[in-house]
């Protein structure tokens, strides 16, 4: 396996990153041949279970820190990090 990638990213949404853009961020996790966590600045979570992304409480102005290991890291890495970084998530 590759090494992983990890890159921080600021949440811009003013509604955070609720149910609606936590399930677009697991969905699109899921379309990498990647591991993808994240993070905020204490325990990892998975980037592919809505439940532990809304557990983050993660509002505008959040930093979120990224991993990702597989062949696809550093492509989940900048998709993802773009997503975290919309001012318009789908509300």
């Amino acid at each position: 396996m590759s090494d992983p990638v990890e890159k921080v990213f600021v949440v811009a949404s003013e509604l955070g990153l609720h149910a609606r853009p936590a399930g677009e961020f697991a969905n699109l996790a899921g379309r990498f041949d990647a591991e993808v966590q994240v993070s905020r600045g204490g325990e990892w979570v998975s980037g592919l279970s809505v439940l532990s992304l809304l557990s983050l409480a993660a509002s505008q102005g959040t930093p979120l820190r990224l991993r990702a290991e597989g062949q696809d890291a550093a492509d989940a890495i900048e998709a993802l990090g773009a997503l975290i970084e919309r001012s318009e998530l789908p509300s």
